[in-house]
């Protein structure tokens, strides 16, 4: 077999993306080119480092852009190789376990050339084989190529916080980071024929669903192996369940939850490049801001921590207020921004058109890392899973209509169509009797009959696609805080937050971190008993009374807002962007466009109309 070869053309190019190519009937130049296309077309996501491997006899060509957190140096370099070779890996994310990892097989006689976590995770590899995977605790999603076994692994942390694309047919094998690499390859893709159903249900495509019918996600915590000899391939789950104390009694649940929150932001803030935390003056940001800053306090200028707060002059949105009570205790470095709707109009095109999936949402998440990238940020901490976790949402406090509502004969569920109030009409989602009818009940953007006026179909066809949808099922057993939390965390968070908040920031080339979601953290919920976490006086006591010694009690105690803009008001005005959606002859739609010029339809249903009816890059 001839010698891999490492092509490091352009090095200190442009982030973590990955992508790559397996297929033994192609020319391997021609893998290469694609490969080298997927890449450049995904450089915003790796500015600092470009490289690829070639193997031409197993018809294996893996390309990398690297945004460099860890080990700066060119050692940090990928797809790194380890043993002659033999296996070689493309990795997307962070392994915060990795000194621990490195110390372990370093006792059973490892020896390493590089800083780097990556290196680790061929070791990890090395040592223990497909095991080694479950012993990663991060976010993460890479190929490894184990030259000797004859097999290729495609990998995704237990969370979903990093994405990986995949198409497995017709022997070959194409992986990516975003899903608009897959048009640089040459293999053909059919538009995925149910997705505007699914999106103006969900306000985002739920996995494994894309715009391609042959591109899937592969599932959080599960691998996909490549065989090279058969050119077939298998998927499995590879998370070991651990056994860990349960915890009924609430002082323990509060130190648990304190001690395992300070731990995991401690890990997320190990970082060879400037670092920060996203404040927004909410609960959640200003928990971690304050951890953070205990933790860097006395260390090197370098380390010290940096906020990013966004503000806007209308005060309905601006929570500067809170924002600067959390800013006056830290001792490192404060920035705050305000979002005009000037400075909005300016970059609202590019915020479009930096959606590599359709979603309702999203658009905040590309101005706050656009301000992250302007301080000079690479990685930032963000409060994601928190709502989910520690039962933030009204959700939590409608499972009980839930639970009331299934018990009622399919015909009349279905009749709630007829009403007016768009909550209320969603209680037809409910006739489903599955995980995606009790999920819309909760979260869904339009109703069967406005999508059904929406795309010219019947509503029996847009019912035949939510009801058929390959949709994990809720587990039976959980109590009613436990199937919100699940539902939050399955659907609302995966596909919407963490796929957002990935596509976005890597826009800019910067990584956000999630503490909330670290695996011995959640863990630790996972064993706490469920009416600790859920039936407090107030949404999220448990995590609020754990930090009650650092959170101020203005924080805590108003009432919710959410991080959103004054897009109701800036969107209705922009007549660029209203303009441009094109309903032709759907006068159905064109109602629902002049609904939201007098203010009578919610901004996120604006924004569907615009990706279906501007036409979404597919």
């Amino acid at each position: 077999m001839p010698s891999p070869e490492i092509s490091n053309d352009n090095y200190l190019s442009q982030m973590c993306r990955i992508a790559g190519i397996i297929d033994s009937n192609r020319p391997i130049d021609l893998l290469q080119t694609e490969v080298k296309g997927m890449c450049t077309l995904m450089a915003h996501g790796g500015p600092d480092d470009e490289g690829f491997y070639v193997n031409a006899s197993d018809g294996i060509v893996m390309g990398h852009r690297r945004l460099a957190l860890i080990d700066l140096s060119p050692k940090g370099h990928q797809p790194m190789l380890y043993r002659n070779g033999k296996l070689v890996i493309s990795f997307n994310g962070e392994i915060y376990n990795y000194l621990l990892l490195k110390k372990e097989l370093q006792n059973l006689g490892f020896q390493f050339k590089t800083e780097s976590d990556t290196e680790v995770i061929l070791a990890s590899y090395a040592a223990w084989g497909v095991e080694s995977f479950d012993k990663l605790k991060g976010m993460f999603a890479f190929c490894l190529y184990d030259a000797d076994l004859q097999n290729s692994y495609l990998v995704r942390d237990p969370s979903g916080i990093k994405p990986l694309y995949f198409r497995a047919i017709e022997k070959h094998l194409v992986f990516s980071s975003e899903v608009r690499a897959f048009t640089e390859t040459g293999y053909i893709y059919n538009e995925q024929l149910d997705w505007k159903i699914l999106f103006l249900a969900f306000g985002h495509l739920p996995e494994p669903y894309t715009t391609f019918s042959e591109v899937m996600m592969l599932a959080k915590g599960h691998y996909l192996m490549w065989q090279h000899q058969l050119n077939t391939f298998e998927i499995k789950n590879y998370v070991q369940q651990h056994s860990i104390k349960k915890i009924t009694d609430y002082q323990e649940a509060k130190n648990a939850v304190q001690q395992g929150l300070y731990a995991s932001v401690k890990k997320h803030l190990l970082s060879d490049a400037k670092i920060g935390v996203f404040l927004s003056g909410g609960i959640d940001s200003s928990i971690l801001t304050l951890l953070a800053d205990k933790i860097l306090t006395g260390t090197t200028e370098l380390s010290k921590l940096n906020t990013v707060s966004i503000n806007f002059a209308e005060t309905a949105f601006s929570e500067k207020v809170f924002q600067d009570i959390v800013a006056q205790q830290l001792h490192g470095n404060h920035s705050e921004y305000t979002i005009t709707p000037a400075l909005f109009s300016e970059h609202f095109p590019a915020a479009l058109k930096a959606m590599d999936q359709p979603t309702a949402d999203g658009i905040n998440s590309w101005f706050v890392n656009y301000f992250a990238k302007e301080n000079g940020l690479k990685a930032v901490i963000s409060g994601i899973g928190a709502d989910e976790l520690f039962g933030g949402y009204p959700s939590f406090k409608r499972m009980g209509w839930v639970r009331h509502l299934k018990r009622l004969p399919q015909f009349v569920l279905r009749k709630s169509l007829h009403l007016k109030k768009a909550s209320l009409k969603r209680s037809y989602y409910l006739s489903y009797r599955n995980t995606v009818g009790e999920y819309l009940f909760l979260r869904g953007i339009f109703t069967p009959d406005e999508i059904s006026g929406l795309l010219s179909c019947s509503i029996a066809e847009v019912d035949q696609v939510l009801q058929s949808a390959v949709i994990a099922p809720l587990p039976s057993h959980l109590k009613d805080g436990e199937k919100a939390s699940w539902l939050e965390c399955n659907l609302y968070m995966q596909n919407q937050l963490l796929k957002d908040t990935d596509t976005m920031s890597m826009q800019h080339g910067v990584e956000v971190r999630v503490p909330f979601l670290d695996q011995d953290l959640l863990a630790t919920l996972a064993a706490t008993n469920y009416k600790l976490k859920f039936e407090g006086d107030r949404p999220k006591s448990l995590l609020i009374e754990a930090f009650s010694a650092i959170l101020p009690r203005a924080i805590w105690d108003r009432n919710k807002m959410g991080f959103t803009f004054p897009f109701q008001d800036w969107l209705k005005k922009d007549e660029h962007f209203l303009h441009s959606i094109k309903t032709g002859e759907n006068t159905f739609a064109s109602g629902m466009l002049d609904d939201f010029r007098q203010g009578d339809l919610h901004w996120s249903k604006a924004m569907a109309l615009y990706q279906v009816f501007t036409g979404f890059r597919v």
